[in-house]
Parts: C-alpha cells; sequence; structure tokens
C-alpha cells in the first residue's frame, strides 16, 4: 500500500539570476513500512522535496498525498529541540495535540525508550551528543504518533559512533512498521538502509529503483561519490 504519493511535482523560485527550478516533474510513490533513500548533490532539490512532501511549502504545480503524519529530522537538530531536556522536549508535541497528563506520560516514556533516552530523560537536552540530539528529534515524532518520518541528511557532523546509533534507529523504525525517507549524498553510511533508492540531479528524478541496481550506473555523473570506492593505500585517501 502506497503511505506517499508524488505526482508531477514541480517547484521554482526567483532569484537574482532568474528563475531557479529546483524540483521539476517529479513522481514517484512510497510504500507504507519501507525505507526509501533520496540521493543527490547538494541543491539537487532533496530538501525542496522534504518541505512539500511535509506540508511545509506547495509545489506549484502536482500533487502530494500523505497517509499519516509525517515528522521531521532536520540537519541540524539542535534547531528542534524547544525543552530544557529530553523528557520536556518529548512532552511539546502530545501537550499541542491536547492529550490528556495520563496520555502525555505514557507517550513521552515510551518513545524515550524506543529512542534508548530514558537513562538521559532529565539531562540537559543543550549537552548531548550530535547522535542523540537526533534520536530526541525522532522521539518526539514517535510521541506525536507520525507514522512517516523523514530524516535530512543525518549524518551531518556525527562521528562513526553517531552514525551508528542513527542507523539502529532507523532499523528499529522500520521495525515498528514506520515509513522512512532519508535525505542524503553519503551512500556508503546507509544504501544498504534501503528497499528503494531515487536520485535526483538538478531537480530532475534521474534513477528509481532497487539500491543495487543504483551500483551497476555511473554515480559520479550526477556528482555522488560511488560507495565501493576501495581503499588500500595512502594515496588512496584523497578525494
Amino acid at each position: 500500500m502506497s503511505q506517499i504519493v508524488v505526482e508531477n511535482v514541480s517547484k521554482s523560485y526567483r532569484t537574482f539570476s532568474g528563475i531557479h527550478h529546483a524540483v521539476k516533474n517529479v513522481s514517484f510513490s512510497v510504500d507504507e513500512g519501507t525505507v526509501t533513500l533520496i540521493g543527490g548533490e547538494n541543491g539537487s532539490g532533496k530538501s525542496v522535496l522534504m518541505n512539500i512532501i511535509a506540508g511545509l511549502e506547495k509545489p506549484d504545480s502536482g500533487s502530494v498525498k500523505v497517509s499519516g503524519g509525517v515528522g521531521l529530522v532536520f540537519q541540524e537538530a539542535d534547531t528542534q529541540i524547544l525543552g530544557e531536556t529530553p523528557r520536556e522536549d518529548v512532552a511539546v508535541g502530545p501537550k499541542n495535540q491536547k492529550k490528556s497528563r495520563k496520555e502525555i506520560d505514557a507517550l513521552v516514556e515510551s518513545a524515550l525508550s524506543q529512542t534508548l533516552l530514558s537513562e538521559k530523560a532529565d539531562f540537559p537536552s543543550r549537552f548531548l551528543s550530535g547522535g542523540q540530539k537526533r534520536r530526541l528529534a525522532v522521539a518526539c515524532m514517535i510521541a506525536m504518533e507520525n507514522s512517516v518520518i523523514i530524516f535530512d541528511e543525518p549524518y551531518a557532523n556525527l562521528d562513526f559512533g553517531g552514525v551508528k546509533q542513527v542507523n539502529s534507529l532507523i532499523r528499529k523504525l522500520k521495525e515498528s512498521g514506520r515509513t522512512v525517507l532519508i535525505l542524503s549524498h553519503e551512500l556508503e553510511k546507509c544504501l544498504a538502509l534501503a528497499d528503494r533508492f531515487i536520485v535526483l540531479f538538478r531537480g530532475d528524478k534521474v534513477f528509481d529503483g532497487k539500491p543495487e541496481d543504483a551500483l551497476r550506473e555511473n554515480l559520479e555523473d550526477w556528482n555522488i561519490r560511488n560507495p565501493l570506492v576501495r581503499y588500500e593505500k595512502l594515496s588512496d585517501l584523497v578525494w
């Protein structure tokens, strides 16, 4: 069953140098309970498309249909922290949804447990690690019972441990039946998590298929580094 249906979506912006076509007639659908990776260089249209799917922007043409609520995990997770502690932060959404005190407490405890943040529940939010802050953002989405969660460049500024934390969480979200979209150009960190891979290049959808099929494409034509590149000696460690 399709949970997200994007049909012929286009979006343009007026700039000093003229009209910038951010997304050009893009169509695809996403099945419920799957992980879809949307790859592309910076400026390819990924974030614009994310905002349209989440209802933060309207397309110039085309349509988007989403079944269930959509939660966003932004690249800079600090920007969406509203509470002094994780417990306070996770409670914000259910409070705005006018849940009862009993419901809020249950949702908060469950969300913190699912994201392995229970031990940090009353810790100052600003002192969490990068990976923990992204997990906190997801906990907020879980507490609001969103069935679709979109990660925008989730590996930005994360160390190895933080990357593993995010990927573990993505696996758990899928296991729980949620639909996950990952927007990233760092394919080597997440391509194997995806059921489906879509590539945007300068606003156009240029690939849509299975991740293993994408590896037979020349991804560097779209300014995406081949994730199968091997490092065998020091001189290989220069891009």
